[in-house]
C-alpha cells in the first residue's frame, strides 16, 4: 500500500487529464479496489491555489480582503498550513469511507500543477492521455461546443475578453484553453516523478490489464477487475459533478475510440489540428489519427498557427496571474494589452488572422462599460432607495409625539 509521510499526511494521488479525455471512468474503475476511495471531482487544489483571491463584488473590499489575508499568511508557512488544511479535508474523507487512498481527480488541475508539485511533491500522479480529435468530439456532442467557432478571430477575441474580464467563461473559452495550453502542459508532466502514464484507448480496450498495473503503481495489492464492470454509481448520481454517461454503461468497450472520426467535419478536424499541432499529436502517439485527418482534407499549417493560439492564451494566463483581482480596468491594462499584442504581431505568432488580443482589447472594453453602466444603475437605485427611507423617517420624526 502507498504509504503516508512521516507526519501521518494521508495518502492521496492526483489524476489529471483534461475534461472529456476519460477521468471519470479511470477513477470509477480504480475505485473498484477495496483500499481506494474516488470522490467526484473535489477541485480542493484549485480553490486552495486561490485562496485570498476574492470576487470584486465582496461586501468587505476585494483589494483589502488580499491585502490582509497575503500580510498575515506572510508572517507564517503558507505553504505548510494549506497543507494542514488539505491532509485535514482528505484524511477526514477517508476515514469516513474506511479507505486508505484517495484519489482526487479534478478537470483543470494542469492549471495548478506548480502548486501540486510544492504542497505534495512526494502524492503519486496519474496522466490520462486522449485521442484531442476524440476529446473534440465529446466536447461537441456532450457540451455542445462549437468547434468552428474557433476558426473565427472574432470568436477567439471574443473568449479572450472574457478570460481578461474574469468573468464565467462560456464552455469554449474553458474548451480552447484546455486544448491550447492544458494538453501541452500534461504532455510535458507525463516525465515528472512519481507520475503514471495512461492511454484512454489502452484502458478501454484493456481495462483489467491496465487497471492492475496502475493499482499496482499505487502500491496496492492488484485484485481481479472481473472486466472491470460499471456498477456502484450511487456515489456519483448524487453529485453534481462527474461525466454523467457512465451512469449509462454497464460494461467498459472502446467503441468511443474512432467515432470522432465519424463526429467531426473536415473543418472541424482542421481546428483541432490548428489548435493541438502536428508535432503534439505525433508526439503523443496519434500519428495515424492525424493522417486519417489529412486525408479527410486537413492541412498541417505549420508550428506558428498552434504556437501563434499558445501565445495569445498564455499571455492572457500570465495577465491574469498579475492581476490583484477585480473587474477589468481598462486604464490601467491597455498598455500592457497593447504591448502583449505587439510583441506577438512582432514576433510573426498571430499568423491565424490580425491582432485577435486587440480586438479582445475593444471588446474588454465594451464590456466593462456596459458593467459600469449597469452598476451606475444599481447605484441609482439604492440611493433613491435611501433617501425614501430617509424621508419617511423624517415624516414620522415630524408627526404628534
Amino acid at each position: 500500500m502507498m504509504n503516508q509521510d512521516g507526519n501521518n499526511s494521508p495518502a492521496v494521488c492526483f489524476l489529471l487529464g483534461l475534461p472529456r479525455s476519460g477521468t471519470t471512468l479511470l477513477a470509477h474503475l480504480l475505485q473498484s479496489h477495496p483500499d481506494i476511495l474516488a470522490p467526484p471531482e473535489p477541485w480542493l487544489m484549485l480553490a486552495l491555489e486561490a485562496f485570498g483571491r476574492v470576487d470584486h463584488r465582496h461586501p468587505a473590499g476585494t483589494s483589502m480582503v488580499q491585502a490582509a489575508t497575503s500580510e498575515f499568511l506572510g508572517r507564517i508557512d503558507r505553504t505548510g498550513v494549506t497543507r494542514a488544511f488539505a491532509d485535514a479535508a482528505y484524511g477526514q474523507y477517508l476515514a469516513a469511507a474506511g479507505k486508505r487512498t484517495l484519489i482526487d481527480k479534478t478537470p483543470r488541475y494542469w492549471t495548478v500543477l506548480d502548486f501540486l508539485d510544492l504542497l505534495y511533491p512526494e502524492a503519486p500522479r496519474i496522466v490520462l492521455m486522449r485521442n484531442p480529435y476524440a476529446i473534440a468530439a465529446s466536447l461537441k456532442s456532450t457540451w455542445a461546443v462549437p468547434l468552428l467557432a474557433a476558426s473565427s478571430p472574432p470568436a477567439i477575441a471574443s473568449c479572450v475578453a472574457d478570460i481578461v474580464l474574469g468573468r464565467p467563461t462560456p464552455a469554449i473559452a474553458s474548451s480552447l484553453a484546455d486544448l491550447v495550453l492544458g494538453l501541452p502542459a500534461l504532455a510535458a508532466y507525463r516525465s515528472e516523478l512519481h507520475t503514471q502514464v495512461v492511454q484512454y484507448e489502452v484502458l478501454v480496450t484493456r481495462p483489467d490489464e491496465e487497471i492492475r498495473r496502475v493499482i499496482a503503481g499505487l502500491g496496492h495489492a492488484p485484485i481481479d477487475m472481473s472486466s472491470a464492470p460499471l456498477a456502484q454509481t450511487e456515489y456519483l448520481r448524487s453529485s453534481t459533478f462527474g461525466d454523467r454517461k457512465i451512469l449509462e454503461k454497464k460494461t467498459v468497450d472502446d467503441r468511443s475510440v474512432q467515432a470522432w472520426q465519424t463526429e467531426l467535419c473536415t473543418e472541424e478536424m482542421q481546428v483541432v489540428t490548428d489548435l493541438v499541432g502536428a508535432q503534439l499529436l505525433i508526439e503523443l502517439g496519434y500519428e495515424r489519427d492525424l493522417r486519417f485527418a489529412e486525408q479527410a482534407g486537413v492541412v498541417d499549417k505549420g508550428p506558428e498557427v498552434t504556437e501563434g493560439y499558445r501565445q495569445l492564451f498564455r499571455s492572457c494566463w500570465n495577465f491574469l496571474e498579475g492581476k490583484t483581482g477585480g473587474p477589468f480596468d481598462i486604464a490601467a491594462s491597455e498598455a500592457e494589452l497593447n504591448s502583449i499584442g505587439q510583441q506577438a504581431q512582432e514576433n510573426s505568432l498571430l499568423a491565424f488572422g490580425p491582432s485577435i488580443l486587440l480586438q479582445a482589447q475593444r471588446l474588454a472594453a465594451s464590456k466593462s462599460e456596459e458593467n459600469l453602466r449597469i452598476g451606475n444603475s444599481i447605484a441609482a437605485e439604492l440611493t433613491e432607495a435611501l433617501m425614501a427611507a430617509k424621508a419617511a423617517q423624517d415624516a414620522l420624526g415630524q408627526g404628534p409625539s
